[in-house]
């Protein structure tokens, strides 16, 4: 038994965490700021009530908070690709900022193990094979391309059409939007830590989550919970580009599930990443079809709008996470989408 602190453990991952924790006989503490743009009305209702709770932001740490801490699972997080340039500063604020705030009260109170929430973001576009130049990178997507229809990436150096293949966690860096540069940035500062202090620290890039309890109202979430909440306005989900995007689609359970398995991963000094995938993709238009055709609601409509922060095809082998921390997603796709055409959401935000 372990006594974990879960910074972020009211969102949507952070609670799932909590509950598997609590289960497997671990003393939780949860460290939430309870932002008003995630938790409409505070504390969830669906929040295992067997955990300690602390009211507070990671940004202000107060060292007190980590007494008799063995563990630390760092969820709290700005999410999501972003309205506009005006979030850089909270991205920076919320997960640099605040993940260094985190790092130096752990080094002061000697907590030396730590899994991050990372994200396949920090990948940028996913894998790719040019049939002649073999695997290249493809440049930064252009805005005359995509309003012209054309969202596959070509080969930076012929041309050619590319073929999308699995990226390893040895692939480049390459975050191609601020949420993906922040959760970056991230990693950096575990690294650095993780060397400076001796301490054990393990990033999991998140693939898509989905699961009960999705926020929705929210333009920072992902597109799991659009379509969920946009079916449950009785509306027709709404698939940018033309819906053939490769994503891995990865249930909540799971994700808790690798969190709690990577606690007996990584190394002293050095920052361990792992993909934390179904290993199963699916293109974002799959994804909305078998939604709304579970929820029973209209079809989705393909509407070749984009975002030019996106990526086109993200899908990564969770090889390592099996071999090295014992880690195979559970839950099917379809059971997955059944499940979420009927699950419980996360209260609506509201505006002012």
């Amino acid at each position: 038994m372990v006594r974990l602190l879960v910074t972020g453990g009211a969102g949507f991952i952070g609670a799932a965490i909590v509950s598997a924790a609590l289960d497997e006989g671990h003393e939780v503490v949860v460290l939430d700021a309870l932002l008003p743009e995630v938790h409409a009305s505070g504390w969830p209702d669906h929040l295992d009530p067997r955990a300690e709770r602390v009211h507070a932001d990671v940004r202000h740490l107060d060292d007190g908070a980590l007494a008799g801490i063995d563990a630390v699972c760092h969820q709290a997080a700005m999410v999501g690709l972003g309205v506009n340039l005006d979030d850089l500063p909270a991205y920076v604020s919320h997960n640099e900022l605040g993940t260094a705030v985190l790092l130096a009260a752990m080094a002061r109170r000697s907590v030396t193990r730590l899994v991050l929430a990372s994200s396949m973001v920090v990948y940028g576009e996913g894998g790719y094979r040019c049939q002649e130049h073999g695997p290249v990178r493809p440049g930064p997507r252009r805005v005359a391309d995509l309003d012209a229809g054309r969202f596959e990436p070509p080969c930076p150096l012929c041309g050619a059409p590319l073929d999308s293949v699995v990226v390893g966690e040895d692939a480049p860096l390459d975050p191609r939007n601020t949420y993906a540069a922040s959760k970056t940035g991230q990693e950096h500062l575990v690294g650095s830590w993780a060397r400076a202090s001796g301490g054990t620290a393990v990033a999991l890039r998140y693939h898509n989550a989905y699961g009960p309890h999705l926020p929705q109202g929210t333009p920072y979430a992902g597109v799991a919970s659009l379509f969920r909440s946009a079916l449950e306005k009785g509306q027709a989900p709404r698939v940018f580009e033309d819906g053939r995007q490769a994503r891995d689609f990865v249930h909540v359970s799971d994700l808790a599930r690798a969190n709690l398995l990577a606690f007996d991963g990584g190394t002293p000094g050095t920052l361990t990443a792992y993909n934390i995938a179904s290993g199963t993709p699916h293109t974002v238009g799959e994804m909305a079809g078998a939604l709304a055709a579970a929820f029973g609601g209209p079809a989705p409509v393909v509407t070749g709008e984009f975002r030019l922060g996106d990526v086109r095809h993200v899908v990564a082998s969770p090889e390592k996470a099996r071999a090295e921390l014992g880690f195979t997603a559970a839950v099917a796709f379809a059971d997955g989408m059944k499940e979420l055409a009927t699950a419980p959401l996360r209260a609506a935000v509201v505006r002012g």
